[in-house]
């Protein structure tokens, strides 16, 4: 009796409330530099990765916000699968699809592309920042971008562009595709800093606000 008790309440906790399946679920996944310097090591010329900064912003927005520093020189599509794993997890425990945002700088948001590619759900929500170049396509046929995909890159980080190629080349469904030009002047350096330039259209994006202007 008792035991058939604890398993009651143990499976009444665990079932999502409304307010619980509409809240706004973002994983960040940050650049290659996090991934093989500590956090107070400053690159040579962009300085410090902003990251606790970056993720308190998130949060203030409104996000529950999923991220950790990754071991050194992690493979992407194997970290992308066990992104995919806690994607389906959320959304086994009632959280819709579009409530959900991957977000990624460089290497997070190449990740991000993997993560696209095998949760194949075309409402979740994506923001690539400075991770696609050009002929990616080409050299990387096994992403197939799917969901709702926001494309963000620098102009005065030159080796990042339009993502329009991949949408066009990619056999899975994309719901909705917008590409967002900024100009911060500190080319890849951008992607360091917590800056307001690209974290809010991350944020309206995974609010769901596809529309939104510069």
């Amino acid at each position: 009796m008792f035991l058939l008790i604890i398993s009651f309440i143990f499976d009444f906790v665990i079932i999502p409330s409304q307010e619980h399946e509409e809240q706004n679920h973002l994983f960040f996944l940050h650049n290659k530099f996090a991934e093989l310097h500590p956090l107070d090591q400053a690159h040579e010329v962009y300085g410090k990765v902003e990251y606790n900064e970056i993720i308190r912003k998130f949060k203030s927005n409104g996000f529950i916000v999923h991220s950790e520093i990754r071991s050194k020189d992690t493979d992407p599509a194997i970290y992308a699968k066990k992104i995919k794993l806690e994607i389906d997890s959320l959304k086994s425990m009632g959280i819709k699809s579009n409530h959900i945002t991957v977000a990624g700088t460089s290497k997070g948001g190449y990740i991000a592309q993997y993560v696209s590619t095998y949760v194949a759900d075309p409402e979740i929500n994506y923001v690539f920042i400075a991770s696609v170049m050009k002929g990616d396509e080409i050299e990387f046929p096994e992403i197939n971008f799917c969901g709702n995909i926001l494309n963000i890159y620098d102009l005065s980080d030159t080796s990042f562009v339009s993502a329009i190629k991949r949408k066009e080349s990619s056999k899975l469904k994309i719901t909705r595709y917008k590409d967002f030009e900024i100009n911060t002047r500190l080319s890849h350096g951008f992607v360091f800093k917590a800056m307001d330039e690209w974290i809010t259209p991350t944020c309206e994006w995974g609010k769901r606000n596809y529309s939104f202007d510069k």
